[in-house]
């Protein structure tokens, strides 16, 4: 089943980038680059909807047939 999570994305005086979310308790994931902070969140927001699943939290909505997408391009 997908899910769709917003992250909270911002970069850091030290240069990296550092991503949360209020979706996924817990979610916090740390890269050089956005695609790879990206990445390491999609990678954390799993682990850790697997192991809430097998608790008493309610569960994050499945993803919709349609959905906004901020598309980052640079020029």
């Amino acid at each position: 089943m997908e899910h769709i999570i917003q992250l909270h994305i911002e970069k850091l005086p030290e240069g990296v980038y550092l991503a949360t979310s209020d979706d996924v308790q817990g979610l916090v994931a740390q890269g050089r680059t956005i695609q790879e902070t990206i990445e390491i969140a999609r990678d954390v927001a799993k682990r850790l909807i697997e192991a809430q699943s097998d608790e008493n939290t309610p569960p994050l909505p499945p993803a919709c047939e349609a959905f906004d997408y901020p598309l980052v391009v640079a020029t």
